[in-house]
């Protein structure tokens, strides 16, 4: 019974490869399934830049200007509100829900974020709008993702438009916010131009913790936005 436990112990013999056979390579993984595998805690994403320009130039800049005592006086961006208005298209049958469906997916696109779909809570006759059509998809930014969007919208965005002059200075409101607006969406290079059906506008709000439009207006050009030098012009 022992010789034939050492006999089943005993390994069998490798068979010689055939000539001219190749050795199969096993799949690499990736690094981030390696890193998984190995418990290894996964890198986090680096901050936006923008975060760094307003921390080491932005905020000695305001306090310099407007002399703020405490540093969490400093204004600064609270959250960025993407809208687009489809009003239009829900008055016309299932083509404009098609279209609804194609702007959203581009503003998804664009923002990085699933939009929300705004409905109207009473009707109105003389725009044709009754209650509970969808007229507007919106998109609230905020946190990494807000600087993210801004960043690439002053150096991507922005320059694509055509015959740009500047941006309105006097869009601020009392509290410091600015509005301003894109007449389409192909600015963007996220959106693939060669697959755009339609024009679809677009309004954007750049909420701030500013206590007038001149420390609004002071927070966003350290930030780069390139506004009009000649505030008559509109």
């Amino acid at each position: 019974m022992a010789e034939e436990k050492k006999d089943k112990a005993e390994k069998k013999p490798k068979q010689p490869r055939p000539e001219g056979a190749k050795k199969e390579k096993k799949p690499k993984k990736a690094p981030e399934a390696e890193q998984a595998d190995s418990g290894e805690p996964q890198q986090p994403a680096p901050p936006p830049r923008l975060i760094a320009t307003y921390r080491e130039q932005v905020v000695p800049a305001l306090t310099q200007r407007f002399g703020y005592k405490n540093r969490l006086a400093v204004p600064r961006l609270e959250k960025v509100v993407i809208s687009m208005g489809v009003g239009k298209f829900a008055t016309a049958g299932g083509e404009g829900k098609g279209k609804i469906e194609q702007a959203e997916k581009e503003l998804s696109v664009i923002a990085g974020q699933k939009p929300v779909r705004c409905i109207a809570k009473k009707s109105v006759a003389n725009f044709k709008v009754r209650e509970g059509q969808e007229t507007g998809l919106k998109v609230t930014l905020r946190g990494n993702r807000m600087y993210e969007f801004v960043d690439r919208l002053i150096s991507l965005a922005i320059p694509r438009v055509k015959d740009f002059r500047g941006l309105n200075p006097n869009g601020f409101d009392k509290g410091g916010n600015y509005n301003f607006g894109f007449g389409e969406q192909t600015i963007f290079p996220e959106v693939d131009a060669a697959a755009v059906t339609f024009q679809q506008g677009m309004n954007i709000t750049l909420v701030t913790t500013a206590a007038s439009p001149d420390e609004g207006r002071e927070l966003l050009k350290g930030f780069g936005f390139p506004f009009r030098t000649d505030s008559k012009e509109k």
